[in-house]
């Protein structure tokens, strides 16, 4: 089973989280726990072993994990739990160093939809991957970086309605001065920053993930979205071990800005797995499409909890509450995949784990976004369900969730990949 008590789920969430600071850190992260657990890390460049086994790949800042069992034949059904590594933010700039008014500051670019005044007068690092004549790299810094607010006095009306310009008012600052040097302090000893040829870097929020409130019951971190869901996904799928079908995570990445990249959800990366898997088990295409016929996806990606200053801005006859068990996603227009057949499936796994569950469906007013589910059954064919935990501030720099969900959703997830335990 999962961890014991949700406090431990939560401490180890919160490792994983500062160990993934951006999406290309956190698939190494998942492969470097699965690899431990294991697993064998596969090359997609590689020719792969066939039959039963544990395996890893990671392409870009998209991972997928798997386990084949001994008993799998060509016609095995797959169980996916599908997530993403990336989340909101701002990315650096081709031409990184910028100066104005004797500050040194840095060039940066609206990633995705962020809660822009959350970042405000926050210390930022900087982190994720360089390319180099020598091959890639992992960078993250310490504290380095800014976005200053105007004081109130040289804007008295700010209270009454902030209103901040993509360009002009998110440039952080990390020095005093015109001198170039951002990417000399990002790489540090890594490499000559000369030998930089490219790189994809996100800046960070440095405040460490941690519990407080009334009994330690609340959660706050960054990147809860969705690194909250990949963990949980992780996690259970290493404990479920061998059962009866071919069982996945699947962590892509840019599902922030619509996953049509290589590593995003729309593109090739899970069915170019599973068909290399389906390969190794000796499947032609007629047992492929059986498989897939019978096989099933978990989509969990974070959801709304009802917020108590602003409770009209949810359905008022289906209201998530934090600490009241993971939610299942309903949309008549399709915005979420999930189905009759996939809310049984998911209230079945719920039962079994023992875990409280609730529907999400957004007030008519206020449409709700998408997630990778949606994609996923377009492409695949394979049925559905899109699930998560409740919380609030999303899209902030730092989220906040109950602790006890993050557990309830791991536990149900492996209900999910164990349905004979």
């Amino acid at each position: 089973m999962p961890h014991t008590d949700a406090h431990a789920h939560a401490a180890d969430l919160a490792d994983f989280v500062t160990a993934s600071p951006s999406s290309f850190h956190a698939a190494h992260e998942v492969a470097r726990r699965a690899i431990a657990a294991g697993f064998t890390a596969l090359d997609e460049s590689a020719e792969w072993p066939t039959g039963p086994g544990r395996h890893v790949v990671v392409r870009d800042g998209a991972v997928i994990a798997w386990v084949v069992p001994p008993t799998a034949g060509p016609t095995t059904p797959v169980t996916v739990l599908g997530t993403h590594t990336d989340s909101p933010g701002f990315k650096l700039k081709p031409t990184p160093d910028a100066s104005r008014a004797g500050w040194r500051q840095a060039s940066v670019e609206v990633y995705g939809g962020p809660l822009l005044n959350s970042w405000l007068d926050r210390e930022l690092a900087v982190a994720g991957r360089i390319a180099t004549r020598s091959g890639e790299h992992l960078v993250r810094t310490g504290p380095l970086l800014r976005i200053p607010q105007l004081a109130i006095h040289l804007d008295r009306q700010v209270n009454d309605g902030l209103t901040l310009d993509k360009q002009r008012h998110t440039q952080p600052v990390w020095g005093l001065g015109d001198a170039p040097g951002l990417l000399a302090a990002v790489v540090g000893d890594v490499c000559d920053p000369a030998d930089v040829l490219g790189w994809d870097l996100t800046l960070v929020d440095t405040q460490a993930p941690r519990t407080f409130g009334a009994d330690d019951e609340l959660f706050a971190s960054a990147r809860l979205d969705n690194l909250l869901s990949t963990h949980a996904a992780l996690t259970a799928l290493l404990v479920a071990g061998e059962t009866d079908t071919i069982t996945v995570l699947a962590a892509f990445d840019h599902e922030e800005v619509g996953s049509e990249t290589r590593s995003g959800a729309a593109g090739p990366f899970l069915s170019d797995v599973l068909a290399r898997i389906r390969s190794g088990l000796g499947a032609d295409a007629e047992q492929a499409h059986r498989a897939l016929a019978s096989s099933v996806c978990v989509s969990s990606d974070v959801g709304h909890s009802v917020h108590p200053n602003y409770a009209e801005r949810h359905d008022p006859t289906t209201v998530p509450v934090a600490g009241s068990g993971p939610i299942l996603k309903i949309n008549a227009n399709q915005r979420y995949a999930t189905d009759a057949v996939g809310i049984a499936l998911w209230t079945d796994a719920c039962e079994r784990a023992g875990v409280p569950s609730q529907s999400f469906v957004s007030n008519n007013a206020v449409p709700c976004g998408s997630t990778i589910g949606p994609i996923t059954a377009t492409r695949l064919g394979l049925r559905t369900v899109d699930v998560g935990v409740p919380i609030l501030s999303m899209h902030s720099a730092r989220e906040l969730t109950a602790v006890v969900d993050p557990w309830y959703l791991t536990r149900a997830m492996f209900a999910v990949l164990s349905p004979s335990r």
